[in-house]
């Protein structure tokens, strides 16, 4: 067992030597840790937060919205599996992106998704300080933004080891709790505990309800709940298991926690008793609301205690976790500073890390209270980034290898780059002029770079050579 172990590191370490690097993360992470990181990262209680706004906007139909998403991710899931497996680089989008299709569009899927990345903490310590200051009444919230900020640095700098182990404690309470509420759910459907609360098919299809506008408005919510599992692939150079690992941990991922968010939304809309909506004052912790009405105060609030925690905590360490690796990895290819690419002595990117909590402690101060313009900027990174992602599948695969697998590498591809470009383009003004500035500025970077002879030095751009007569069969 010690020696498959031992030849598959060796393997995977020569791999990355082809690609031209050294390895320098600690490379620890198997199949299953890679799995537990996206679930994590995606959070499988992440509606609790949001039920009340997913609620009112699909009216009552939150299972459909994230079924849905489910459906519209699972493309762009197959997408990064099949980069991955030929590049196994942390980079992710930048480092696929800039061996799919050209070196230069590999920095700006980069610097696109790094807007997705470098505000995803932000958003959750800006949630986390929220929820604080709903517990403390009178505390100020950049006070709770900060603390959680010091928590995962800490954790971050500790290794992947650490991370590992945090990782497994939180999904584990996290399942506990989706296990008690779909007990207190069921029990109170069965005593009739809440008026009028009874399970129907009515929230996953709702044929007098459900419309062209009302589906495009819940595929944009559903992107945004799903998108962390693209985290994954930014551990590819810590990966213990093939490079298959990470495409299977990414499809596995979504497919485990859209299951979550359906039966914990089916069963909190029927608990919601057939309303047709939540008020203002209501909305923002509708599913508390549906929990203390279904069983006691109690465990309402024992819910949102979990909830904080998870969200500050355990979903901030692994979005601050794939945000360092990005950098690292753009750092080390010279289209980021050279200082965000040193190892610590517990081999993780240091600098980066600090770099990111850096940001994130500013821009939580500038940012709380502006959750919808955090989340509509998120959202342009990481769908142009998923773009440029879908396009380098052709590009490596089909264009350059010339593969006849034509369903995982051109029908699969196109069809996501058509619903995730429909998704950009139905993107809120915000978003648009927010994203578009920050590709503006990364242009800048990009031709100063430029001037000063700097460019991505790609020493084996067509990866991964050994599996392109199984791409031609397949």
């Amino acid at each position: 067992m010690n020696r498959s172990a031992g030849s598959a590191e060796r393997d995977a370490q020569q791999e990355l030597e082809s690609l031209g690097y050294k390895q320098e993360l600690r490379r620890s992470v198997s199949t299953a840790d890679l799995l537990i990181y996206g679930l994590i990262f995606m959070l499988p209680i992440a509606p609790w937060a949001i039920f009340g706004t997913v609620y009112n906007a699909s009216e009552g139909m939150v299972p459909l919205v994230y079924l849905i998403g489910l459906i519209a991710m699972i493309f762009t899931a197959l997408a990064y599996g099949q980069m991955a497996k030929s590049i196994p680089l942390a980079g992710s989008v930048f480092s696929y992106v800039g061996r799919g299709i050209h070196p230069n569009a590999g920095f700006f899927a980069g610097w696109a998704i790094l807007l997705d990345y470098l505000l995803v903490p932000t958003l959750l310590y800006v949630f986390a300080a929220e929820s604080m200051v709903g517990i403390f009444p009178g505390t100020p919230r950049w006070l709770w933004a900060l603390i959680f900020v010091a928590i995962n640095t800490v954790i971050n700098l500790s290794g992947v080891s650490s991370i590992k182990i945090m990782n497994r404690v939180f999904l584990a309470v996290e399942l506990a709790f989706i296990v008690i509420f779909v007990v207190i759910a069921v029990t109170a459907l069965n005593n009739g505990t809440v008026p009028g609360a009874e399970l129907t098919m009515e929230p996953l299809w709702d044929p007098e309800k459900v419309s062209g506008p009302l589906i495009a408005a819940a595929l944009s919510i559903a992107v945004l709940s799903f998108l962390g599992f693209d985290g994954i692939s930014t551990m590819s150079e810590e990966s213990t298991g093939g490079r298959s690992s990470a495409g299977k941990a990414m499809v596995g991922a979504l497919i485990i926690v859209a299951s979550c968010f359906i039966l914990q939304t089916w069963l909190a809309s029927a608990l919601a008793g057939g309303r047709d909506s939540f008020s203002d004052d209501e909305v923002g912790n509708a599913f508390f609301t549906v929990v203390e009405a279904a069983s006691s105060s109690g465990w309402a609030t024992a819910f949102f205690a979990v909830n904080v925690v998870a969200v500050g905590i355990a979903n901030a360490m692994a979005a601050q976790a794939a945000t360092s690796r990005l950098l690292y990895s753009m750092s080390r290819d010279r289209q980021l500073p050279a200082f965000l690419n040193r190892i610590n002595g517990r081999r993780v990117p240091q600098n980066a890390i600090l770099l990111v909590s850096g940001i994130s402690a500013v821009l939580v101060l500038f940012f709380v209270g502006q959750i919808d313009l955090i989340s509509s900027l998120v959202n342009f990174g990481a769908l142009f980034g998923f773009m440029l992602l879908h396009l380098s599948v052709i590009g490596l695969y089909v264009v350059r290898r010339k593969s006849r697998n034509y369903l995982l590498h051109l029908a699969v591809p196109i069809t996501g780059f058509l619903i995730i470009g429909y998704v950009l383009f139905n993107a809120n003004t915000e978003a648009k002029v927010g994203g578009l500035a920050w590709l503006a500025i990364g242009a800048c970077v990009f031709l100063y770079y430029r001037a000063t002879g700097r460019k991505t030095e790609l020493s084996a751009e067509d990866a991964a050579p050994a599996d392109l007569a199984d791409e031609r069969k397949a």
